[in-house]
């Protein structure tokens, strides 16, 4: 089995105090709608945990309702990080998953075509992100505004979600990371702290997270056309 675990408990603090990024409207349908959405119509899903804040369950449950989302087995309040939301779905998953897919609820642009690609990636290597080259130069700022150094863009990709793991693997990864009190940015960093190795599937397509206004903006001409 297939398990999808959306994690849509951030902050939002870039969006102002008291802010759901998440379930703001984008078009005729709130944010976290659109990735909800894209992993019930792909094939390759199962099932899908929902993690929110806490007082967000219910509405989260009303808009799985709304929109016809019948993969959706769970609706968790996720904790203070979002390894802690993570963990959470994790233990909310059917006990029969051997794959399990995180993604971002604030990745609107998400498509099934990208989510059936990691998979099927994640089930050759074990572990598997979405990604894409970075075309500008990046720069080095160790302190203030000044410039270390440039590095060499050509080894250097921006990763997103989804990213697709076999489940015990990311559960033995996240039991390392709880153990050494460390913080991770997403569910690849903690696997690859065990040295095991993560593909990237190649994407072009917009996939970007919203963090401000402006972005829904964006996002709005891009999830409208389809």
């Amino acid at each position: 089995m297939v398990a999808a675990i959306i994690v849509a408990a951030g902050k939002s603090e870039r969006m102002g105090a008291g802010t759901d990024k998440t379930f703001l409207n984008l078009g005729p349908k709130p944010v976290v709608a659109w990735s909800l959405l894209a992993f019930e119509h792909c094939a390759d899903i199962d099932q899908i945990v929902l993690v929110v804040r806490k007082e967000q369950v219910v509405a989260a449950k009303a808009v799985a309702r709304m929109f016809g989302i019948s993969k959706v087995v769970a609706v968790v309040p996720g904790g203070s990080r979002r390894q802690d939301s993570v963990a959470n779905g994790l233990n909310a998953l059917d006990a029969d998953t051997r794959l399990v897919v995180v993604h971002d609820g604030a990745r609107p642009c998400v498509t099934p075509e990208t989510i059936s690609g990691t998979v099927k990636l994640a089930r050759r290597s074990g572990a598997a992100v979405v990604g894409s080259r970075i075309w500008d130069s990046v720069k080095l700022v160790e302190k203030g505004t000044a410039v270390t150094r440039t590095e060499d863009r050509s080894k250097l990709w921006a990763v997103q979600t989804p990213q697709a793991f076999d489940v015990r693997l990311l559960r033995r990864a996240y039991a390392a990371v709880d153990e050494r009190k460390l913080d991770v940015t997403d569910d690849a960093s903690a696997v690859e702290l065990l040295g095991e190795t993560v593909k990237i599937y190649e994407t072009e397509k917009p996939n970007f997270k919203i963090t401000t206004v402006e972005d829904l903006q964006v996002a709005a001409a891009v999830v409208l056309k389809r």
